[in-house]
């Protein structure tokens, strides 16, 4: 159980959904820093958005943007869907989700496509978040009530190939999110809602990879591009996590039994960077305008843009400079071995700046695919050591994956 006496709402789900590690910071002037560095990570709205579902991306790093496609692109890049080579798929995902930290969070992803004909492909994708239970306190600790705090996001996606080599893809997605609605004795809190769009964009071609048959593959995605979402009534509303993907796949047929992919992505989040506000020389605290806004020191005020106004300033707002932008970039980079294309072997690493978050780890993964079903599961190893323990220790992914037209066929 976890107990609560007031509501942070977006700090919440910002926590137990990404974890973001850091360590080894001290306090200099009022801001905390990371080996000379200011740290200041990105926060949003439902970052459970970022997490990545499926056990065979999650056993390469979390890459996934440009690797041949399956049900689970709806996810990385819908686009990929009008090259998949089956008619029709489904897959269901589960991750029990910073065990080492709270028991019963846990993600599940359900996605299905389905080809149209052999240029369009459309697909469909559930994503549940559970948070686990909380008991909600007063501020003198009196219990207010027991709660299941839960968010889900709904997809709807089309891609269609414009070559024999080039596809794109477009979605939309309801997103809802319960984090404490009608639990505070004002009755203030709402469940937060929006909708947002994908795009994206792929590209494939057969060539010769050290001199054996191969394929080169380059995907790019703009997601969870949409409205900001809000968890009270009158308060302020907040960012989608926004973010631009980038990558790319080669793959080396060995021989007739044996495959090899290295996969790397890049990703940003097209969100503001949070500024440096201006503090009291003697006690520390913001200070504010006459209209109650903080005084902005470095940077520029996010509570001043549009989501678009924050998309194409997030190239350039960071308070550093353009060495914190760089610093924004996560780095994805995956290893996938298949044998005989029944038993899969992978691995990766995931790259975040400590000042940006932190999140720094290895993992590891198996597939087997046998006539009509793929089972595939990861394991993550943080590469960050934190006392009392990393929160992504123990972190499994599950993946079955089915061709449903072969179902269908037999």
């Amino acid at each position: 159980m976890i107990y609560m006496s007031e509501f942070r709402l977006v700090a919440l789900t910002t926590v137990f959904s990404l974890a973001a590690i850091t360590e080894g910071y001290s306090q200099l002037t009022n801001r905390r820093q990371l080996g000379g560095a200011d740290l200041n990570t990105i926060t949003t709205a439902v970052p459970f958005l970022m997490i990545s579902p499926d056990a065979r991306s999650g056993g390469m790093g979390d890459v996934g943007v440009a690797l041949s496609p399956d049900a689970n692109a709806i996810h990385w890049n819908a686009a990929k869907l009008a090259f998949a080579e089956d008619n029709m798929g489904l897959a269901m995902n589960y991750t029990p989700w910073l065990r080492n930290l709270v028991p019963d969070i846990s993600l599940s992803y359900l996605s299905f496509y389905k080809k149209i004909d052999d240029l369009q492909t459309f697909g469909a994708s559930l994503r549940y978040f559970s948070l686990g239970d909380i008991t909600f306190t007063s501020i003198t600790g009196e219990q207010i009530a027991n709660f299941r705090p839960n968010e889900l996001a709904l997809d709807g996606v089309y891609a269609r190939k414009l070559s024999d080599n080039f596809s794109i893809g477009i979605g939309l997605r309801y997103i809802y999110s319960n984090l404490a609605a009608g639990l505070d004795q004002n009755n203030q809190t709402i469940p937060g809602q929006s909708a947002a769009g994908d795009i994206s964009a792929y590209y494939q071609n057969e060539t010769e990879v050290l001199g054996k048959k191969g394929q080169i593959a380059f995907g790019a995605s703009i997601t969870n591009l949409g409205a900001k979402i809000a968890y009270t009534e009158s308060g302020n509303s907040n960012f989608l996590p926004t973010n631009l993907r980038l990558g790319t796949a080669i793959t080396a047929e060995i021989d007739d039994y044996n495959k090899i992919t290295f996969a790397l992505d890049l990703n940003k989040l097209l969100v503001p960077s949070n500024p440096i506000y201006a503090r009291d020389s003697i006690t520390g605290q913001i200070q504010f305008d006459g209209n109650g806004n903080p005084v902005v020191a470095q940077g520029q005020d996010p509570n001043q843009k549009t989501v678009l106004e924050g998309v194409f300033s997030s190239f350039g707002d960071a308070p550093n400079g353009g060495l914190e932008e760089l610093r924004e970039i996560n780095i994805g980079a995956g290893m996938e071995y298949w044998y005989n294309n029944v038993f899969a072997l992978r691995t990766g690493y995931f790259y975040e700046h400590p000042t940006k978050g932190g999140r720094q780890y290895l993992t590891f993964g198996a597939g087997l695919k046998y006539q009509v079903f793929n089972l595939n599961f990861s394991y993550l190893v943080p590469t960050t050591r934190l006392q009392g323990g990393n929160p992504l220790e123990n972190t499994l992914r599950f993946s079955m994956m089915f061709d449903l037209a072969a179902f269908s066929s037999r």
